[in-house]
């Protein structure tokens, strides 16, 4: 469970709140669930489409930053559930005969250099099944700021991403989320038909189910229909936009056609697409003890039933989708807020769906926030990061992503993103000594790790460097134009943090010599003649990066 710390219509209505009458096909505890998050302030607006036997229904809640109520027209990003409409376009291709699931994509891409480990290459169905070995992001898309990360990362950088990187394991080996790997699938079956991955969209899915307000790019100025997106902090945003990578969540679409591609999924829509997208659906290997996955659809195992589904969160945006496999229920939820709806969407299909509590946000300083900074130990091999930028905690398990927590109250942290809530514990010496995460009705205690524990916990030799010798490696050092690296150190803690990214413990290993424990990457400082350090070198994914120091 903590390992997975990580979604045609009929008649379509839309509703200016949450429909209180006996038709509504929401249940009432998802209905008041979410109108009491709208009203704390969590969601601006919610879109629900609703499926239920013969019925279905588009539900408008809260109020758009024009004061309008959204309706079933209201464009909202979807995020990864874009996922879903590139592994259709894969078991479709399949379906043609144009391709197979064990083609490497190296077939379909003949000027790249695609990274293969002990003869076993990377194939179109390894990218869809989330086991290819390709991290979740590549590491050439830092920016100096991630308002719209995906914009500027076009082909030729995605081909000399995979021209340098080297598979840490063999494909098949191990599932793990990956944006690149769908990104990289999507462009790849594009290129291969002769267009581009939005125009493959069109053609073969949108234009087939009649979804003419769904696409991958945006009017300018933006279409009035559009729902302004929301950061964690409450913040207007502009939505994600995505070149290369179009494939992992470029797409917009609307309740009114989302309902379209849920109830063509649930075996309801256009008869063309529906082999493909059984084929799409069909479990292929298991992720955790109730989860698995197929072509980018997940399969969730519940004592009722099961549910196939997905999610999606871009910087503005988060999404749901869902159905049961008896074919009875479906939901799609969107909203314009960066704060997780899977607890929604699972609770409209699932009775005994646990729902997240509503959440008030509280202000801690700075000052106050490092002390919760460090390694807290969750399992063998399984650490909990906690990382502060600016005035905002950061949490990141081993092997997974970072995602930002909230105080709730002191001591006391929520995700947005997820349902995930933890609490810190403090020891006689009023000093944070353990966490206790609180995750799908389970409680896990993580004592806090110190440097040699937390080294130990991650395979590394650690030595010991006193404060004078750790102070020398504090300072601004410039890696690109516009992006620098900031050492600092608390009291015995040296952390490193590259612009546009969070302050990451690292540990010395030996004189000017340091890892991260969250990422596969070291730091290693470098000397003047008079024996002051001028430089740091970056090594990560099988590269060299050098940052002078900036006096």
């Amino acid at each position: 469970m903590l390992r997975s710390l990580i979604a045609l219509a009929m008649a379509v209505v839309s509703l200016g709140a949450a429909a209180a009458d006996s038709s509504s096909l929401l249940p009432p505890r998802v209905e008041k669930a979410i109108t009491a998050r709208i009203a704390a302030g969590e969601y601006p607006s919610i879109v629900v489409a609703m499926v239920d036997g013969d019925r279905s229904h588009v539900y408008g809640l809260g109020k758009l930053d024009n004061g309008k109520t959204p309706d079933a027209d209201t464009i909202f990003q979807i995020g990864s559930i874009t996922k879903t409409f590139t592994a259709t376009l894969l078991a479709d291709a399949v379906q043609k005969g144009e391709v197979k699931l064990d083609t490497p994509v190296a077939k379909l891409l003949p000027g790249f250099r695609i990274p293969s480990r002990n003869g076993k290459a990377i194939t179109l169905g390894k990218l869809a099944m989330q086991d290819s070995g390709l991290p979740r992001l590549p590491s050439n898309m830092l920016r100096a700021t991630s308002s719209d990360p995906y914009a500027e990362y076009d082909a030729a950088k995605l081909k000399a991403f995979l021209a340098g990187y080297k598979l840490p394991r063999d494909p098949g080996a191990k599932y793990e989320y990956s944006n690149l790997g769908l990104g990289l699938l999507g462009y790849a079956l594009a290129q291969h038909a002769g267009t581009s991955y939005g125009k493959l969209l069109q053609a073969r899915i949108l234009e087939p189910l009649g979804m003419s307000a769904t696409s991958t790019t945006f009017g300018q100025p933006l279409n009035p229909h559009w729902a302004l997106g929301h950061d964690e902090q409450g913040k207007p945003v502009q939505p994600w936009h995505f070149d290369a990578l179009a494939g992992c969540g470029a797409i917009n679409s609307t309740g009114a056609d989302m309902l379209r591609w849920l109830q063509a999924n649930m075996g309801r829509g256009n008869g063309s697409l529906q082999k493909a997208m059984r084929f799409a659906h069909q479990p292929r290997r298991s992720i955790s003890d109730d989860e698995r996955i197929g072509l980018a659809w997940m399969t969730h195992h519940d004592k009722q039933v099961n549910v196939t589904w997905h999610s999606g969160m871009t910087g503005g945006y988060s999404s749901f989708i869902g159905f049961t496999d008896d074919g009875r229920r479906g939901v799609v939820i969107l909203t314009n807020a960066q704060q997780s709806v899977d607890d929604l969407g699972f609770g409209a299909l699932l009775a005994d769906a646990l729902l997240a509590p509503v959440h008030q946000q509280a202000t801690l300083p700075a000052q106050q926030l490092q002390a919760y900074v460090g390694e807290y130990q969750l399992a063998p091999g399984f650490v909990l990061t906690i990382m502060r930028q600016g005035d905002q905690l950061l949490a990141q398990a081993t092997g997974q992503g970072a995602f930002p927590i909230f105080p709730g109250a002191i001591d006391k942290f929520f995700a947005k993103i997820t349902d995930i809530r933890i609490d810190f514990e403090r020891g006689g010496n009023g000093k944070v000594t353990s966490l206790v995460l609180h995750q799908n009705g389970h409680d896990a205690p993580a004592p806090k790790l110190d440097a040699a524990a937390a080294a130990k916990a991650g395979g590394h030799h650690a030595v010991q460097l006193d404060a004078a010798a750790l102070r020398q490696y504090a300072g601004r050092y410039r890696l690109a134009p516009g992006m620098t690296f900031d050492i600092t150190l608390h009291g015995s803690q040296l952390t490193a943090q590259l612009t546009g990214q969070p302050a990451i413990p690292v540990y010395p290993s030996a004189k000017d010599e340091f890892y991260y424990t969250v990422v596969d990457a070291r730091l290693s400082f470098k000397r003047d003649k008079q024996g002051k350090v001028d430089a740091l070198v970056l090594h990560q994914n099988g590269a060299d990066q050098t940052a002078r120091r900036i006096p």
